[in-house]
């Protein structure tokens, strides 16, 4: 039992974690601060209408980009098992084949625009006057789908071979291109609201030049070979990716079920819960950073064949996840009344928003479990475990409770997330456990 606590809290394995955690904790920051100089570019272009149809037409994007999030996950823990293996072969494979994987899937999504772009204008239903800028800015934006889709392939793996600091320099490099082009193909060339999109296309094209670059030339990748392409090769990626689809879908379907419900009982209940998902996406900017490096170092183990060491790495982000959780949820209680001040300036939706503090107080606690243990999934390439722990607590938790409590209006919805993110962590949790006692990790 000393020996286990010595190693629990070995020095070196929690600074390694937080090293890797951190650059991903500010890759994540940097994202929504330099996007706020598009907002402020379309804020100035003398009419609220551009920002509004570029905020749809970007949605639509950004949702289908969610969905594809396998990608980056597949990619991250075949990565790290590979580092594990210390085999530069099957770093070359994962890296080519997630990125040819993502290519196709890519090119399908621009190939498919148009139903696309008309899907998300019949939720949206915009009036005539953001139909033209939805269209402009979908119209450009969608030539970077490519590029975004193998961006997720090539900073899974990056992650993967714990580079974490390689994708922040990239991402604030892109960031900051994004934010110049914007501002200089607005105000200098009059490219209006097709400008802003340009340049993001060209920061999504610049990510994916710069991550080939560093992998190929920083890391000596080999070059690909045609029977990488074998369905033979690419069965246990398809695989992966068809089961962390499913996993993506069903949590966006709950996200979206508590957003439209929500919206059915009025503006102002719609406006707050708006609010509370900013508090949400806040938390993940923390408990994602500490699950990514969880998943390269238990991807990494299993590569090794340590069970133990997978054990004890899961125990170190739990006690790092917790601790960031807790921090969340004492700021939250002592600022939460200040940061929805500075989210909206209106005394009625600030009264509103007030009533749902202890749900804001609770989130990070709660949910803190199912990031930190889809990070060891993702690392352990279970994503069969974690798409049937989704619809497990999906059909078992979220929506029978919110079923059962509908009477509580727009409260129902939030507890019934709460569950969901509670269902997740017990079930991820509860066969993390089983497969240990049974010596069925490495599998």
């Amino acid at each position: 039992m000393a020996l286990a606590q010595q190693r629990f809290w070995h020095f070196a394995s929690h600074r390694q974690l937080i090293l890797l955690a951190l650059p991903m904790i500010l890759s994540n920051i940097t994202t929504p601060l330099i996007g706020m100089v598009d907002t402020a570019v379309l804020g100035h272009m003398g009419s609220s209408h551009y920002l509004a149809g570029a905020a749809i037409a970007s949605l639509i994007l950004t949702q289908t980009y969610w969905l594809c999030g396998f990608i980056r996950m597949s990619s991250t823990g075949l990565s790290a098992q590979a580092k594990g293996e210390q085999s530069n072969e099957s770093k070359s494979r994962v890296f080519w084949q997630s990125c040819s994987v993502a290519l196709v899937i890519g090119i399908a999504i621009w190939a498919a625009q148009t139903p696309l772009l008309a899907l998300g204008i019949h939720f949206a239903q915009p009036e005539a006057q953001l139909l033209n800028v939805i269209q402009q800015y979908f119209s450009v934006r969608i030539l970077g789908a490519p590029a975004a889709l193998v961006n997720l392939a090539i900073i899974g793996w990056l992650i993967g071979q714990q580079k974490t600091k390689q994708v922040l320099y990239i991402q604030v490099f892109a960031n900051l291109l994004n934010a110049g082009l914007s501002i200089l193909l607005v105000f200098v060339f009059d490219a209006g609201v097709k400008g802003v999109a340009m340049a993001s296309v060209a920061a999504e094209y610049s990510i994916l030049l710069l991550g080939v670059w560093v992998a190929v030339r920083g890391m000596g990748l080999q070059m690909p070979r045609w029977d990488l392409w074998r369905w033979s090769s690419l069965a246990q990626l398809m695989s992966l990716n068809g089961y962390s689809f499913v996993r993506n879908l069903a949590l966006q379907l709950c996200l979206a079920f508590v957003i439209f419900q929500g919206a059915r009982f009025g503006p102002l209940t719609a406006a707050s819960n708006a609010i509370i998902m900013q508090f949400f996406a806040l938390i993940a900017l923390g408990l994602d950073g500490i699950a990514y490096a969880v998943e390269a170092l238990t991807g990494e183990a299993k590569g090794k064949n340590d069970t133990n060491e997978i054990n004890r790495v899961v125990l170190r982000g739990l006690f790092w996840s917790s601790v960031v959780a807790g921090g969340y949820s004492v700021s939250f209680a002592l600022f939460g009344q200040q940061i929805i001040a500075i989210l909206t300036d209106l005394p009625e939706l600030r009264v509103f928003v007030a009533q749902y503090l202890i749900i804001i107080w609770l989130l990070p606690i709660v949910s803190h479990w199912c990031f930190l243990l889809d990070g060891v999934f993702v690392g352990l390439t279970r994503a069969k475990a974690m798409q049937n722990s989704m619809l497990l607590s999906a059909l078992c938790f979220f929506f029978p409770s919110w079923w059962l409590l509908q009477a509580y209006e727009n409260r129902a919805l939030w507890v019934a997330l709460l569950l969901l993110m509670l269902g997740r962590g017990l079930s991820l949790g509860g066969y993390f456990a089983y497969l240990y006692r049974g010596g069925r990790l490495i599998g």
